[in-house]
């Protein structure tokens, strides 16, 4: 009997007035991520980085997203395409999968930052029920953060789209 791995997905988009150099610049430095994500969730870098990234890059982090312990995550940099995008893929973590695109495009008065996430729960019919009761809501938390980080850090003018965050 074959057990059925159900994926998750989630999408966001979000304008930023900056230039297409500043925003590559800014994302695809791993330095950078503690910076747009909540202080809650622990994140702590934990290999040495690299100033460029590049394909094969492994980063290391611990989290702490539950009750305070320490979860160690390990993820590659499978692809990038300078100031287009670049894909991260979980190797060890708290995932059955984790599949991340960052996606970059210049348009008029700024970029456009689409991300798109596929993801796996372990434990079978025990990580969906998770994934509907802690994980699911736990990610928007977190994409939630990072929008408001970015408008704070690269405030829109009044009457620029809303950014969003789509669920499958």
């Amino acid at each position: 009997m074959a057990i059925f791995q159900k994926l998750y997905r989630i999408e966001t988009e979000q304008f930023i007035p900056i230039s297409i150099d500043e925003a590559w610049d800014f994302f695809s430095s791993p330095e950078n991520l503690k910076e747009i994500t909540p202080a809650k969730m622990g994140f702590n870098i934990t290999s040495k980085s690299s100033d460029k990234m590049y394909p094969g890059m492994l980063i290391t982090y611990v989290v702490t997203p539950l009750l305070g312990i320490g979860m160690r995550w390990c993820t590659e940099i499978t692809h990038v395409k300078d100031k287009s995008y670049f894909i991260d893929q979980q190797r060890f973590g708290p995932y059955n999968m984790w599949h991340h695109q960052h996606h970059f495009e210049e348009v008029d008065g700024g970029v456009m930052m689409r991300d798109i996430v596929n993801y796996g729960v372990p434990l079978g019919i025990l990580g969906q029920i998770a994934n509907t009761i802690m994980v699911k809501s736990q990610l928007k938390e977190i994409f939630d953060y990072r929008i408001l980080a970015v408008e704070k850090l690269w405030p829109t003018k009044e009457g620029s789209a809303a950014p969003k965050i789509n669920f499958f």
